[in-house]
């Protein structure tokens, strides 16, 4: 659904921090944490990964799912998939 680094990126775009993302959220301070740390795709209630996702993208954050071509004009960044050195 949504990786750590997805989340921390956007939060880094908005210019937040993760208390105000929590509050945007209706979540707890912790719960962002625990999310924010988690390995790869975040853990968690569904309904509070849905409520994460909602309000980045109510804050105009477009979330571009793993090889999903961007379907919105705005600037953006996107991690190049990692090439395995020989």
């Amino acid at each position: 659904m949504i990786s750590s680094q997805q989340m921390r990126a956007a939060r880094a775009l908005l210019g937040i921090d993760q208390k105000t993302l929590a509050q945007m959220a209706g979540l707890s301070l912790p719960t962002i944490q625990r999310m924010e740390a988690s390995a790869g795709n975040v853990r968690g209630v569904v309904e509070s990964l849905t409520r994460v996702v909602e309000a980045l993208e109510a804050a105009g954050v477009e979330l571009i799912g793993e090889g999903a071509p961007s379907l919105d004009g705005g600037r953006g960044v996107r991690l190049k998939a990692r090439r395995s050195q020989a």
